[in-house]
């Protein structure tokens, strides 16, 4: 199998993962594409040509990435032309933009939790749900003190 097909076989198979776990279908392909191309640097042309989609579809996908902190824009230099970089450690990037993610939910949680009574049935469900938010959010800062340690350790 040549690399070629590997790597659209890859694609494919993290864009299906990604979108099993809730990320919509194109920006997860779009993501799969940026992982393993050689340098993590791609135009909207050349991410539509690898995809097969149009240019302009991958605008939205990318502007979504760039929105949870999984991909980010850069000029090509002399040209007016974007380039969309994935970098190698992209997962630690988009979990530290998890608070952005999460800050909608937990005000919205909030703000029926203080509207409800305490004796309300959905009332605990409201309370768990926004406790369990509140504590990953502070547990996250407590796993990026422990990435870094480990990042020195496998000296990548």
């Amino acid at each position: 199998m040549s690399t070629d097909d590997q790597r659209h076989r890859f694609v494919e198979r993290m864009g299906g993962a990604l979108t099993s776990a809730g990320m919509i279908r194109l920006p997860a392909r779009i993501f799969a594409a940026l992982l393993i191309d050689d340098d993590g640097r791609m135009t909207a042309a050349e991410i539509a040509a690898c995809l097969g989609v149009s240019p302009a579809a991958v605008s939205g996908g990318v502007r979504y990435l760039d929105s949870v902190g999984m991909v980010r824009r850069e000029r090509e230099r002399g040209s007016r032309r974007d380039i969309f970089v994935v970098d190698d450690d992209a997962w630690h990037d988009a979990m530290l933009h998890a608070d952005q993610i999460y800050a909608p939910m937990q005000a919205a949680l909030r703000r029926a939790i203080e509207e409800l009574a305490p004796d309300d049935p959905a009332y605990r469900r409201l309370r768990l749900s926004e406790e369990f938010i509140s504590f990953l959010l502070a547990e996250l800062g407590s796993i990026n003190d422990r990435w870094a340690q480990r990042l020195k350790e496998l000296d990548l």
